[in-house]
């Protein structure tokens, strides 16, 4: 049995720190990586004979593929919904901040997928065949709204749940007083005491 000078002392609440720059680092591959899939599919060339025009109306291409039947409003809501709503949960992860407001993180994630949306919504007006449709940039930002409302919160509490649970793993209720170093529980040294008589 080892002493209790040779019992390893850990830092309270290490292993739930050391486990957030894992994710932030897997957050921001996995958001560069959708934005270049994003890219790949929305800033390519379309071979059409015509397309609208640019439509600056809020609510009018909603309008528009309505009145072409749900089929057609069905397809066209969900792919604006879906194209950036990952974006929801993997700019915060990306941001690596477990404990942060929640309304802070979802106006930090709204305001930055808003612009994302809109850097793209831009873009495609240099692209033959496609325009700007501010309806689909409504869309593209609700879909952010909705992913991060449906993940984040439940994520991010699950994450706050399993730090305190490490630091209460870390700081065990019995400690011996007097200056004792920290780490150096009742359990081990009687251990060290066994040894010794032994």
């Amino acid at each position: 049995m080892r002493t209790g000078s040779e019992q390893s002392v850990r830092t309270p609440g290490a292993g739930a720190r050391s486990a957030f720059p894992a994710a932030r680092a897997a957050g921001v591959v996995l958001t560069v990586a959708w934005l270049a899939l994003v890219g790949w599919l929305r800033l390519r060339p379309v071979d059409v004979p015509w397309v609208y025009g640019a439509n600056f109306d809020p609510l009018a291409t909603i309008r528009r593929d309505l009145a072409l039947g749900p089929a057609r409003a069905v397809r066209s809501f969900a792919s604006g919904l879906a194209l950036l709503a990952p974006l929801g949960f993997l700019l915060p992860l990306a941001g690596g901040r477990a404990r942060a407001s929640a309304v802070a993180s979802f106006v930090r994630t709204l305001l930055a997928g808003w612009m994302i949306a809109f850097a793209l919504a831009c873009a495609q007006t240099w692209v033959p065949g496609r325009v700007f449709d501010i309806d689909q940039l409504m869309l593209n930002t609700a879909g952010i709204v909705v992913a991060h409302l449906a993940v984040v919160p439940a994520v991010r509490g699950r994450l706050r749940r399993r730090a305190g649970a490490a630091r209460v793993g870390d700081n065990p209720e019995k400690h011996v007083g007097g200056g004792s170093p920290r780490g150096v529980t009742i359990g081990a040294i009687r251990g060290s005491t066994v040894d010794s008589s032994a």
